[in-house]
């Protein structure tokens, strides 16, 4: 067992003359099955091809591209494992500092738009060679979509990287049957007919059972037309019932999505995470230092894909969809013991979970022969009378891995959908979720706690969150524990005024809480929240929202979640003005902020100006703030409270 090629030598060692396909990677070289270069590169391999890895090309080198070779049949190309600009970029564009999935946490081994970059630094060298592009970048972009960076509507990515085809989604099947159909013979211009897959044509005589969505120029020159198109593809991501897909472009071109492929079987998925990796980063970063990406993943399990929540701001309804898949407790349990035998193993198994932890199987019997509803939530504005609430089967995982020798303690990390677990009549799962797999915090999502904001996100009401509260506080009660919530608070979502995040304000108030962090609403493509962010209005019914765009207000609305960082009087001064709830200033123990006093000094006459806080303390004094200690909740811990896109494109 190795790592898979990443130069000449490694190539002259295994007597290989020629790859077969040459995966480019903006991410470095992790061999590890939370790396979609990874995972591709080894279900190729089981297959019988031969896959080297070029993680991080210099882009700026023409011959970068040519370390391993001219391919035999293919390039494969991801801008890694999350979009390079989310990568790049803040919420309000400003650069970031470190990138994780970089030896040593560097910036900038990767270019901005990595996928278009790396295909058209390809498509000079190696004019006549297939390019295959993938990832949640090209997924998330295989039509065309609003660019938040750019502030442009752009054309599918397909074309503006000069690939020939997109596997979109999490693709083990597709590329196996796009290296088999190539392998065969098959010009990569004709492989039209598999699921999974995007590709451009002039001739779409041959497409059935299709929907022609608006065409481009129309798109980009009304919105509007845009946010139907996209409800238009929205309702077809699901591989029993989803159309063939075609979108048209001037001269002639049309760029065609094949419906989905089909989810991976319990047996598939258990085969996809038992192939060889060596589960740790290529020994030739161990000098900067390794890839920092591997300590949130080392010591975690993925027991499921796919999530039917269904929350607007999400796109894994777009990359890995509403279908829940899942590995066998064999499966997950063989990994589990392979992380107990790593010399680093403490004793803590992270996570067992997926995008979200308590889905085990499909909402509902349907699913699997007829699809998902296509004007249905499973959870959302309330749970689907026909979906299946059953924690039985994560329960039993859970207990078997925590039984496995030298195992201490699992922790579940990867989120808890709420409203899910309320939904369960049998509370023996939240009784032993509390006692046995929270670290002292649990984190939750509940977002926002203003309705207006919470239907524009597909989330639960406000009642519902505070329920779970309730029961969360009453369990650790009866166990004698005393653990806390850390909800994850979204500010300047679609559908967010300024009375909305004061609501949200004094909730926190009344908590005694306020948040470390917090995530400004970030329009990554593809999400319904981001069709709503451009066009201003809601996608699945095409009524106006409210959109907060103005840098100045957004600053307002997340100084509000911290209004007690004196850092943020002016601001939530401000907004409280604005808001017209100048009620919420003043020295009642219901406001958020004092008026700035003058005090005399101890010299005479002169003067300095504070702002007092509810309780009487100056500014810069640490304080919890007027309201109850809280019983379930407590500030989190310095870093905490993660950026929550970047958990979800993880």
């Amino acid at each position: 067992m190795d790592f898979l090629p990443v130069c000449k030598e490694d190539l002259i060692k295994r007597n290989i003359e020629q790859l077969d396909f040459v995966f480019v990677t903006g991410d470095a070289y992790v061999d590890h099955p939370s790396f979609a270069h990874a995972i591709i590169g080894r279900v190729l391999e089981s297959h019988g091809y031969t896959v080297g890895i070029l993680a991080q090309p210099d882009w700026k080198q023409e011959d970068s591209i040519s370390a391993l070779g001219k391919p035999r049949l293919g390039f494969l190309v991801s801008a890694g494992n999350m979009d390079s600009m989310v990568n790049h970029y803040s919420v309000s564009k400003k650069r970031r500092d470190m990138d994780a999935y970089t030896p040593g946490g560097v910036a900038g081994k990767r270019p901005d738009y990595a996928t278009v970059v790396y295909c058209n630094l390809i498509r000079r060298t190696y004019k006549d060679v297939p390019i295959i592009i993938g990832g949640i970048e090209a997924s998330l972009r295989r039509m065309a979509h609003y660019d938040y960076w750019s502030n442009k509507f752009k054309r599918s990515i397909l074309l503006d990287s000069q690939a020939d085809l997109i596997s979109y989604g999490m693709g083990e099947k597709s590329i196996v049957e796009i290296a088999d159909a190539l392998n065969s013979g098959i010009a990569v211009k004709d492989i039209t007919f598999i699921p999974g897959t995007v590709y451009k044509t002039k001739d779409i005589s041959g497409v059935y059972d299709q929907i022609i969505l608006p065409d481009y120029d129309t798109m980009k020159a009304d919105p509007l037309t845009y946010a139907k198109s996209f409800d238009i593809q929205y309702n077809n991501t699901d591989p029993f019932n989803g159309k063939y897909l075609i979108e048209p472009y001037p001269n002639g071109v049309y760029v065609v999505q094949n419906p989905p492929m089909t989810p991976l079987s319990t047996e598939e998925m258990d085969k996809v995470y038992a192939l060889p990796y060596m589960r740790t980063y290529h020994p030739s970063y161990e000098e900067a230092g390794g890839v920092p990406a591997i300590r949130e993943i080392k010591f975690s399990l993925i027991s499921n894909r796919g999530c039917f929540g269904g929350c607007s701001f999400c796109a894994l309804t777009f990359h890995q969809g509403r279908i829940i898949q899942t590995r066998s407790h064999e499966s997950i349990l063989e990994e589990a013991k392979l992380l107990t035998q790593d010399p680093d193993f403490k004793g803590y198994i992270h996570d067992v979970g997926g995008p979200t932890a308590n889905f085990r199987h499909p909402s509902c019997d349907k699913q699997l022969t007829k699809g998902v509803c296509k004007n249905r939530q499973c959870l959302f504005p309330t749970p689907c009378k026909n979906m299946k609430v059953d924690h039985k089967d994560y329960l039993a995982l859970l207990r078997k891995v925590r039984e496995l020798p030298k195992v201490k303690k699992v922790f579940v990390r990867s989120g808890i959908r709420f409203d899910y677990l309320l939904a369960d009549a049998d509370d023996t799962f939240f009784r032993e979720l509390v006692e046995h797999h929270v670290s002292g915090q649990l984190k939750v999502a509940p977002e926002h706690i203003s309705d207006t904001v919470l239907s524009k996100m597909g989330k639960p009401s406000r009642a519902v969150y505070d329920r779970f509260v309730e029961k969360y506080k009453r369990i650790n009660k009866q166990l004698g524990k005393e653990q806390y919530l850390v909800p994850y608070l979204m500010s300047s979502h679609p559908g967010s005024t300024l009375k909305e995040a004061v609501e949200l304000a004094e909730y926190l108030r009344d908590l005694g809480y306020m948040p470390e962090q917090v995530q400004d609403f970030y329009p990554t493509p593809s999400t319904v929240s981001t069709v709503m962010y451009y066009t201003g209005v809601d996608p699945r019914n095409m009524k106006p929202v409210y959109v907060c765009k103005n840098p100045h207000e957004k600053a307002m609305q997340r100084a509000l979640i911290q209004y007690r960082n004196p850092k943020n009087y002016e601001l939530v001064k401000e907004a409280l003005i604005k808001a017209g709830r100048e009620d919420l200033i003043g020295f009642d123990k219901k406001c958020l902020i004092r008026p700035r006093q003058s005090v005399n000094t101890a010299k005479g006459n002169s003067s300095k100006s504070y702002e007092q806080k509810p309780n009487g303390q100056k500014a810069g004094v640490k304080t919890r703030g007027n309201g109850p200690k809280p019983t379930s909740q407590k500030p989190a811990k310095k870093k905490t409270i993660r950026n929550i896109h970047k958990k979800k494109q993880s």
